[in-house]
């Protein structure tokens, strides 16, 4: 079974960038057909998908969010990651980690708590 597990700082300052790493395990990020996907709940609101990097390293962001959003991977750890520049509070939020692939269970991190706050 696929687990995934974010890791990163539990506080950042605004205008600083935001970073992520999600670690996966029980599969590869290389498996085809599977998408990598940060989703982001802010407090008392719905989820937001932030952007995803699929089997063959393409990433793609909301539109949204593009403008200061990167994903990257790391093939040798299994492990991709989210930088999010120039973060003001409102991009306090739970972050989540999750996987995707069409007829197959969807998997989920629990989810790291990341407050912008000076």
């Amino acid at each position: 079974q696929v687990q995934l597990q974010e890791s990163g700082p539990g506080l950042v300052k605004p205008s600083q960038t935001l970073s992520l790493t999600c670690t996966v395990s029980g599969g590869s990020i290389t498996t085809s057909y599977y998408d990598w996907s940060w989703i982001r709940q802010p407090p008392g609101k719905g989820l937001e998908w932030i952007g995803n990097i699929i089997y063959n390293g393409n990433a793609y962001y909301s539109p949204s969010l593009k403008s200061r959003t990167s994903i990257s991977r790391d093939t040798s750890k299994n492990q991709f990651t989210l930088q999010l520049s120039s973060v003001t509070p409102e991009d306090t939020a739970v972050y989540y980690c999750a996987s995707f692939s069409a007829g197959a269970d969807d998997y989920w991190g629990q989810g790291t708590q990341v407050v912008v706050s000076s």
